[in-house]
C-alpha cells in the first residue's frame, strides 16, 4: 500500500488520479483422452495510472517499479490526458463518491494454490477416464483453473484499498460419435464447468469422478435420441442455460457505456437506450433482474470496484420494468445530463479492469434472475406440453442484444406434466423483450444457483473478465423452437 501512496504523491495538484497495483497468479490444467494436454502457470505484477485532466482521461502502465519508471509512467498518463483534451467535445466529470479506506479477501477454506499439483492431475485424469464408458466416446476431457489477484487501489481523493480475489473452477466433457452424428455432454456446466470465488473445496464438492460415467452415457444416448421438434412450444430452461441467456440479453445491454455507444465498434450497442429507462417493459411482472457484487461465492463478487466504489446490489429490471444500468462514476454523471435530471446519481460499482495494463471498463458483476416459487418438478407437472432444455451448446445474438438464437446440449420432451423422451440438437430463438415477457413461472430459491462465467470479453484491446449469474429454472410460453 505504501507503493500506491508513493505513486499518488507524484500527481500534481488540481487533477484527479488513481493507481492500481495488481499482482496475479494463475494456473490451468487440461486433460484429453487420458493424457495431460495442457499445464500452465503464470504470474504478473504491475501498476496502472489513470489521470483526469481538463475533462480527458490519460492512462499508462508499467511492470517496472523503479523510481524512474514510476515518474515516466505518471508523466506519460498526464501527456496522454493533455493531448486528448484538445480533441474532445464533452468534458468528463465524475460522480461524487466518498473515498474509502478498506480491505477485503475472498473467504476460502482451501487456498487452491496450496493444493499439490499431483492431486489436481490425479482428479482430472480419473474423471477423464471414468467418462470413457464405451468406444463411442471419441473425446473425453477434464479441466481445472485457479486464479488469485491481489490489488491495491489509491486515489488523489484519499481512497486506499487492498483486496485479494480468489476463484477457481473445473469441469468435464464427453463427446460421442457414430457415423456423421456427434454429440457432447458436460458437467457441471459447459464451456469449462463451474467457477466461483471460493477455494479448492468447490472442486472437491463437484465430485467429478462420480458424475463422469453418467455424462458419458448421456453423450452416447444422444446419438440415438430423437431430433428436437420444430414449432412454437412452451419452453422450460434449466438454470445453467438461463445464466447465459441473462448474460447476453440483460447483462450486456444494461452496461451503460455500451448503451451510450462507447462499445459500438467492437461488441455492439444496446436496445436498452437511456430514453427507455424507467419506461420499457422488459419482461413480465415476475421478472426481476439484479446486479449484486455482494453475493457470497459469486464469480462477480468483490468488495470494491476498480474506481474504489463499494460493491452493491441494484435492480436492473424490477417487476418487469427496466429501471437501472450498470454504471461508472463517469457514466452516472453523463446519464443525469442526458435525462435532464438533477445531479446526484452515483456509480453502482461496476468498473473493473482485466489487468494492471488495462483501463477499467463497465463490467457485469453477478447479474441474476431473482427466484420465484416452487420446484422444477412442480413446474414440469404444470406444463401440458413443452420442451425442457439444459446446458448451453451455442449462442448467437445481434449487436444490440435484441435478436437471439441459443442451442443446448440436451433436452427432454414434456408431455402431460412428465418428462418424456430425450431430444438432441435443441435450439430456440426470439426477441429479447418478447421472450422475457413470455416468462410466466420461475422456480424457487431451492433451485437457484450462481453460475460462473470466467471468459466474458469486451473492449479494445480485448479484456476478459469473470462474472456470475444466479438463476433457477423458468418457463416461457410459445417460444420458437428448432430450425425451420
Amino acid at each position: 500500500m505504501r507503493k500506491a501512496e508513493e505513486i499518488i504523491s507524484k500527481i500534481p495538484e488540481g487533477m484527479y488520479a488513481d493507481v492500481r497495483i495488481v499482482e496475479r497468479e494463475a494456473e490451468s490444467i487440461a486433460t484429453k483422452d487420458g493424457v495431460v494436454e495442457a499445464l500452465e502457470s503464470s504470474t504478473s505484477k504491475g501498476f496502472g495510472v489513470r489521470i483526469l485532466k481538463d475533462g480527458a482521461w490519460g492512462f499508462a502502465a508499467s511492470n517496472d517499479f523503479s523510481p524512474n519508471s514510476i515518474d515516466r509512467t505518471v508523466k506519460l498518463a498526464i501527456e496522454i490526458s493533455e493531448s486528448s483534451a484538445k480533441h474532445i467535445d464533452h468534458k468528463t466529470k465524475l460522480s461524487s463518491e466518498k473515498p474509502v479506506k478498506g480491505s477485503y479477501k475472498t473467504p476460502v477454506e482451501i487456498d487452491p494454490f496450496t493444493v499439490p499439483l499431483e492431486e489436481k492431475l490425479e482428479l482430472l485424469l480419473a474423471a477423464d477416464k471414468a467418462q470413457r464408458t464405451d468406444r463411442k466416446i471419441v473425446i473425453s476431457q477434464a479441466s481445472y483453473s485457479g486464479h488469485k489477484e491481489k490489488k491495491v487501489f489509491a486515489s488523489t481523493e484519499g481512497a486506499l484499498i487492498d483486496q485479494e480475489i480468489i476463484y477457481c473452477g473445473a469441469g468435464i466433457e464427453a463427446s460421442a460419435a457414430e457415423g456423421s452424428d456427434f454429440q457432447n455432454r458436460s458437467y457441471p456446466n459447459s464451456h469449462g464447468g463451474q467457477f466461483a470465488t471460493r477455494g479448492y473445496e468447490l472442486i472437491r464438492e463437484m465430485d467429478l469422478v462420480s458424475y463422469a460415467p453418467r455424462i458419458g452415457e448421456e453423450a452416447m444416448a444422444l446419438l440415438t435420441a430423437d431430433q428436437c421438434p420444430t414449432g412454437e412450444f412452451d419452453l422450460i430452461l434449466d438454470g445453467n442455460q438461463l445464466a447465459l441467456q441473462i448474460h447476453e440479453s440483460c447483462g450486456h445491454p444494461t452496461e451503460l457505456d455500451r448503451a451510450l455507444g462507447y462499445e459500438a465498434s467492437y461488441a455492439g450497442t444496446s436496445f436498452m437506450t437511456p430514453d427507455q429507462l424507467g419506461k420499457m417493459t422488459y419482461g413480465s411482472k415476475i421478472v426481476n433482474m439484479t446486479a449484486d457484487a455482494t453475493l457470497p461465492g459469486g464469480l462477480g463478487t468483490f468488495r470494491y470496484d476498480d474506481e474504489g466504489v463499494p460493491a452493491q446490489r441494484v435492480y436492473l429490471v424490477r417487476d418487469g420494468k427496466f429501471v437501472e444500468y450498470l454504471t461508472s462514476r463517469e457514466t452516472a454523471v453523463e446519464l443525469d445530463e442526458i435525462l435532464g435530471a438533477s445531479a446526484g446519481r452515483h456509480s453502482n460499482g461496476a468498473m473493473r479492469a482485466s489487468s494492471w495494463a488495462r483501463i477499467p471498463l463497465i463490467r457485469m458483476t453477478n447479474v441474476n434472475l431473482e427466484s420465484g416459487e416452487g420446484s422444477l418438478e412442480d413446474l414440469i407437472a404444470d406444463t401440458e406440453y413443452g420442451i425442457f432444455m439444459s446446458t448451453n451448446k451455442s449462442w448467437s445474438i445481434d449487436d444490440r442484444r435484441l435478436n437471439f438464437q441459443f442451442g443446448t446440449e440436451i433436452a427432454w420432451e414434456i408431455k402431460d406434466g412428465k418428462l418424456g423422451r430425450m431430444l438432441k440438437n435443441p435450439t430456440y430463438q426470439g426477441m429479447t423483450p418478447q421472450f422475457w415477457n413470455s416468462c410466466d413461472a420461475i422456480c424457487g430459491k431451492d433451485e437457484w444457483n450462481i453460475w460462473g462465467t470466467p471468459n466474458c470479453g469486451k473492449g479494445q484491446p480485448s479484456q476478459v473478465m469473470y462474472t456470475g449469474h444466479g438463476a433457477s429454472p423458468a418457463r416461457f410460453r410459445k417460444v420458437k423452437i428448432g430450425v425451420a
